[in-house]
This record gives structure tokens, C-alpha cells and sequence, in this order.
């Protein structure tokens, strides 16, 4: 019984490998033209912190600007119980455009992030494989330029969640809210 449950894992874990390894990355990325504010639109994820908070999860603002070296500096605010929170990070570029790494200071999990697709004007789809000593899980996050994205942008994110083996209790459409809402672009 042991051995069979081991060997699920173990399968289980080497799909979620290769799932994304097989995560494209925009064809062409123009780091210039993904700069600037986004709004939090949707996020899937299968990470306990995720199933954890999802309930209290809204819609929040990023902004993206590019360093001299061309990193990307990611600056999210979001609402949090009567406050509003800013969480800062810097995206190391890798040799592929499109694709970053992270690494949380606070947690020391090292995050892979790819830009999956985005016209730069309308909508951004990334997916970040997150690694802790606990495992990994996987993340993918909705971006829009403005508050409102078209059904066919709500589809597509819930179809490339479901691609990246997220389950629909993994899928949320975040809440909408004008708390913390920057004006910085």
C-alpha cells in the first residue's frame, strides 16, 4: 500500500515537473511595453497559503517597472483586513525573455515565473512555479489594464489554470474593490 501511494506521489510530482516545463513564454516579449500598472484580475493557485486566504482575497494593483539591468521591479498593493498592504519583489531576468526567477526573502521559496501571453495593452497571463522544501505548487495570475476584462480573457485564464493541473476550487476570480486602488502607472 506504501509503495503504491509513494509511487502516485512520485508520478504526481514528476507531472507537475514537467507541466511546466512545458509553460510557454511570450513569443517576442517586450519588456518596455509589459511596464507599467496591472490590476490583480484572477489567481489559481494549489498552495495551502492560497486555499488558506482565497476567502479574503480582492483585486489589487501591481505596478512593473524595469531596472537599468533589466530586472523587473514588482510592486503589488492590496487590501488587507482595514489597511492596505504593499508587497515589493525583483524579477531576475533569465537568458529566455519572458522568463524571470525570484526568490522570497522571507520564506526562501524560489519562484520561476514565465509572462505566458499578453497583447501588453489589454491583458497579462503568468504562471510562476513556486519551490519550497515543503514542495512546490503552481501559480497563475490574470492581469488587466483596467478593472474589466472580456469573458474570452476570464475564459482563457480558467482554461490555463486547468492546463496546469489546477482544479476549479483553485480558480478565483478576484473580488472587485476600489480599497487600494494606487494611481501610480
Amino acid at each position: 500500500m506504501q509503495a503504491t501511494l509513494l509511487s502516485i506521489l512520485g508520478l504526481a510530482l514528476l507531472g507537475a515537473l514537467h507541466a511546466q516545463e512545458g509553460v510557454p513564454v511570450q513569443a517576442d516579449f517586450q519588456e518596455e511595453q509589459f511596464t507599467g500598472k496591472w490590476y490583480s484580475i484572477g489567481l489559481a493557485s494549489n498552495s495551502n497559503w492560497f486555499k488558506d486566504k482565497k476567502h479574503l482575497m480582492k483585486m489589487c494593483t501591481t505596478v512593473v517597472s524595469a531596472t537599468a539591468d533589466g530586472n523587473l521591479e514588482v510592486t503589488s498593493t492590496y487590501p488587507k483586513a482595514d489597511r492596505c498592504e504593499t508587497k515589493n519583489s525583483l524579477y531576475i531576468k533569465t537568458e529566455q525573455p519572458g522568463r524571470f526567477s525570484y526568490t522570497s526573502p522571507r520564506w526562501g521559496s524560489k519562484h520561476d515565473i514565465r509572462i505566458v501571453e499578453t497583447n501588453y495593452d489589454e491583458y497579462a497571463l503568468v504562471a510562476t512555479e513556486i519551490s519550497k522544501n515543503s514542495g512546490t505548487s503552481t501559480m497563475v495570475l490574470l492581469y488587466s489594464r483596467t478593472k474589466e476584462l472580456s469573458p474570452e480573457r476570464l475564459e482563457r485564464f480558467t482554461q490555463f489554470s486547468k492546463e496546469q493541473g489546477l482544479a476549479d476550487e483553485d480558480i478565483l476570480i478576484l473580488p472587485k474593490t476600489d480599497k487600494c486602488m494606487t494611481d501610480a502607472a
